[in-house]
């Protein structure tokens, strides 16, 4: 931390306890968070905060990205699809977009004109990616798109989305390119999930949709499996951040509980099982938190390699879904109240395991590396 991510924190913290945090029962029922808060987020500063300044971005780095998402925890939001559309989608323009590509999407993005979404899982492709079936055919000077995808953040209310295609379906990998898609999309249902009911996750179908071959990321096809591995650290990266600062949020919020409710004449805090469980949480707390930093300064300086981030994203989740899981125990029957914030971070967190890579997939990048 210096200045400068200090003064972004407050920032970020005064944004989102007013625009954000008294929103959550609403954002829920609406499955999504209103699309005016994009264009608020964007007026304030807070899109694309580590994509250069030339390109509308805010000219940080990972650090400023991260302090957002730890914010955006402490406040107990899980609707706002800001780290896909800035720490994601931005940074595959940013990393792999022609000087052309980047100048007309990126200062969108960073305004919040353009929300943005990445498309990858389909019905029967998940962390597989190799089996997609969605094609990105060329005729002439535009490709033909058909396919669908499922499970895609920011998927209703996207106005630019990359997609993962084949462009060359008698190839494997290299037959997988990524192609920018502006707003032409057949949208599905906003997904009924267990947690995150606030997050807009949605379905999308690809008709017959044609973009110019300019919209091919990066001009060259075949690229795609390449590039969605070399990104895919920085993505298992934001979700181990998230992941530590909900640790922490649980451990915070539980603290508080057990020391205002009482049982049997004393303070839930008082019972020696209380205090342990408390300080086994803390603890977790804490040398997560020394980890995924360690992680973080190893990305500041380019030298965060695929397997510790897949250490990082299978550590860090697994941690949130234990922890969260006692304090659980230690609210009792509120624990299990959706009023309550511990039970909503408890539904939100089981997804963690899951999206990103499942931390299955993580053991196994982890176990190629032994």
């Amino acid at each position: 931390m210096d200045e400068d991510l200090d003064q972004l924190r407050q920032l970020a913290r005064t944004f989102l306890e007013k625009e954000v945090a008294p929103h959550q029962e609403r954002f829920a029922a609406q499955k999504q968070v209103d699309r005016d808060l994009w264009r608020r987020a964007g007026d304030v500063g807070l899109l694309c905060l580590s994509i250069p300044e030339e390109y509308g971005g805010g000219g940080g780095t990972f650090a400023h990205e991260a302090v957002l998402i730890e914010e955006q925890a402490r406040v107990g939001d899980s609707s706002w699809g800001n780290s896909v559309h800035s720490g994601i989608v931005a940074h595959y323009l940013l990393s792999y977009g022609t000087e052309e590509q980047k100048r007309r999407w990126l200062p969108k993005l960073a305004s919040g004109e353009y929300v943005g979404a990445i498309a990858m899982s389909e019905p029967g492709a998940g962390s597989d990616l190799q089996g997609i079936r969605t094609r990105a055919l060329r005729e002439g000077d535009e490709y033909v798109i058909n396919g669908s995808k499922t499970f895609i953040t920011n998927g209703s209310q996207a106005d630019l989305v990359i997609v993962v295609a084949k462009t060359d379906p008698s190839e494997g990998a290299a037959g997988i390119s990524l192609l920018v898609v502006e707003n032409d999309i057949r949208r599905g249902r906003v997904l009924e999930k267990v947690g995150l009911k606030g997050q807009d996750t949605a379905e999308l179908f690809f008709d017959d949709v044609r973009v110019p071959v300019s919209h091919l990321l990066g001009g060259q096809e075949g690229q795609g499996f390449v590039q969605l591995m070399q990104q895919l650290p920085q993505e298992r990266l934001l979700i181990a951040v998230a992941s530590v600062a909900g640790i922490e949020r649980a451990v915070e919020v539980t603290l508080e509980y057990t020391k205002d409710r009482t049982a049997f004449g004393k303070e839930l805090f008082k019972f020696q099982n209380t205090r342990f469980k408390l300080a086994e949480c803390a603890t977790e707390a804490a040398v997560t938190r020394a980890f995924v930093d360690e992680c973080i300064e190893k990305h500041l300086t380019g030298s965060l390699d695929v397997p510790t981030a897949a250490m990082a994203k299978w550590w860090s989740t697994d941690r949130l879904c234990r922890v969260v899981d006692e304090c659980v125990q230690l609210f009792g029957g509120y624990g299990y109240m959706t009023e309550y914030p511990i039970a909503r971070a408890w539904a939100d967190a089981r997804v963690q395991r899951i999206y990103g890579g499942t931390n299955e997939i993580m053991k196994e990048i982890i176990a190629r590396s032994l």
